[in-house]
């Protein structure tokens, strides 16, 4: 193995390989840990994996810090999502970005299901007979579901368990998002009471 923090990304990894009874070299470190190993080695090597778990544990948090950062920043913190792609901006930083292929099918879907004529199954077969498609797939009512469900499509973004104004390009209006919440939410109280 490389070093110590390539192999173990938790504790629980360290016990796993410590009861294999494997002789383990870490190349970088020019370490060799196994059954036979005097206890100050062990000792050591414990404290290697701890360390590593630090490392991987403050990775993690700062990677959120920046996420965080990013959204109160009105960014997009992740991959773009149907209907937009990622794109370098002007400061260098990914920003997000009407897809050109997909925009259009994304604001088409609140479009129709905010006239209410659509169930989601519904909407979803007439969608594919007409063969619109998305990213080059037809499209399904779990996925047509999560779009509509997606407030990202507003310009605003929920991140974090926060709701974030975005500087991204909106695909439909505050007002049809909230219709269409409004739709489903009535279609599922009406299923549920059943």
């Amino acid at each position: 193995m490389e070093k110590t923090d390539r192999l173990y990304r938790n504790l629980r990894d360290w016990v796993t390989l410590d009861g294999l009874d494997l002789e383990i070299h870490f190349v970088k470190e020019n370490w060799i840990v196994s059954p036979n190993s005097r206890s100050s080695e062990k000792l050591m090597h414990g404290m290697k994996v701890l360390m590593a778990k630090n490392y991987i544990d403050n990775l993690s948090e700062e990677t959120v810090k920046g996420m965080t950062e990013k959204a109160r920043g009105g960014m997009y913190p992740s991959y773009a999502p149907v209907g937009y792609r990622n794109v370098d901006g002007a400061d260098g930083k990914r920003i997000i970005v009407p897809d050109p292929d997909a925009a259009s099918v994304i604001t088409e879907l609140f479009g129709r299901f905010t006239e209410g004529r659509h169930s989601l199954k519904a909407l979803v077969k007439e969608i594919n007979a007409e063969g619109l498609k998305l990213r080059g797939r037809k499209l399904y009512s779990s996925v047509v579901h999560q779009i509509l469900r997606k407030r990202l499509y507003t310009g605003d973004f929920d991140w974090g368990g926060s709701t974030y104004t975005g500087t991204h390009e909106p695909l439909v209006t505050r007002e049809c998002w909230q219709r269409v919440q409004e739709l489903l939410d009535a279609r599922a109280e009406t299923r549920f009471a059943k």
